[in-house]
């Protein structure tokens, strides 16, 4: 009981510090942080059967995914909500006026797109991976109707997620029961500082959620973008902000077309993203997190047929890219901005 009471009480304490310190200066971090959670839900098991897990809800209202409504399917896991989490964050780049679907593995989208209709946007991000989408999580940020439902029956997936979910459209997904079916209003609610552990302490920084304008992007080749080659450019780096560091994204018609995450060196990463693409990369664009050191991912990306590239820039041999890109006849932009996420 003496636990239980200094637990509830330190809760208390660290809403009151929690409200303090938001009061401080605009864009500075407290001088102390402290994390305080009630238990929601035991886990099965953490990221591996051997590990023990607990889900915890902050504050003292349900919020983010303790205020999601589960519709269908088994209880979540440790896995299923990390994964999640990060396609919400990757969903809500795309403004609910436009259909769009995201499909994640292991927190990396393997196909995005955005669509006319929502059910076309789906089938457009499933086809641009259809392997990888087995067993994936789908986020989408419009209702699910009938349309897309029968489309997310097709295949194994282990989540979906959506504002919201028709009705005719849950009984559709109700045939495959196994399918863990959420809906969340509030997609765009999201933590404003991102928290992890490492040995005798954490790290916190503010979360990656700067609005990326193309009006403040630079155009440094000859070759300048049309406007509908600007669109292309902004959805291929919406979605490289979101794939594992070091990051390539090839696109075309607003879909992705081949992902290349985390791998030890950019041009890795790029030849992944260009075989996934295959053929359909002749005509595409290509996203880099981060700025290229050296002229060779300018070069295998004009080869396999790319025609325009979007990177942060800023490294000390930029001039070597841009000269590749405008000998090539490239549009390359950079954005002043990276993205790296680890």
């Amino acid at each position: 009981m003496a636990g239980e009471t200094f637990a509830l009480t330190n809760a208390y304490d660290n809403a009151i510090a929690s409200y303090f310190a938001s009061l401080s200066q605009e864009g500075s971090l407290p001088s102390r942080f402290s994390l305080a959670g009630e238990e929601l839900q035991t886990l099965r098991y953490g990221e591996n059967p051997h590990q023990q897990a607990s889900w915890y809800k902050t504050g003292t209202q349900a919020s983010g995914w303790a205020a999601a409504t589960k519709l269908q399917g088994k209880e979540l896991s440790y896995n299923n909500l990390v994964d999640l989490e990060a396609a919400r964050r990757i969903i809500v780049e795309f403004d609910s006026s436009e259909p769009a679907a995201a499909i994640l593995k292991h927190t990396n989208p393997c196909g995005v797109a955005v669509g006319e209709t929502l059910a076309e946007a789906y089938e457009k991000a499933f086809n641009a991976d259809s392997t990888s989408a087995f067993g994936g999580i789908v986020a989408l940020n419009q209702p699910i109707d009938a349309a897309t439902a029968k489309s997310l029956t097709k295949t194994f997936l282990e989540c979906i997620v959506a504002p919201e979910c028709e009705p005719e459209a849950q009984e559709i997904l109700a045939a495959k029961s196994n399918i863990r079916v959420l809906t969340l209003p509030d997609l765009k609610s999201g933590p404003k500082q991102t928290v992890k552990a490492i040995a005798g302490g954490i790290l916190v920084q503010d979360a990656d959620d700067a609005i990326d304008s193309p009006d403040t992007w630079q155009i440094v080749t000859e070759k300048q973008p049309t406007p509908e080659q600007m669109a292309e450019l902004l959805f291929a780096w919406k979605v490289s902000k979101h794939v594992k560091s070091n990051a390539i994204v090839v696109t075309k018609n607003r879909t992705t077309l081949g992902v290349g995450a985390g791998q030890m060196n950019r041009v890795g990463s790029v030849q992944i993203a260009l075989e996934q693409a295959k053929e359909q990369a002749k005509g595409g664009f290509l996203a880099s997190d981060g700025f290229f050191p050296f002229d060779d991912s300018v070069r295998t990306a004009a080869a396999a047929g790319i025609v325009a590239i979007v990177q942060p820039g800023g490294s000390l041999r930029d001039k070597d890219s841009i000269q590749a890109a405008n000998e090539l006849g490239l549009v390359m932009v950079m954005t002043g901005i990276r993205h790296f996420l680890h």
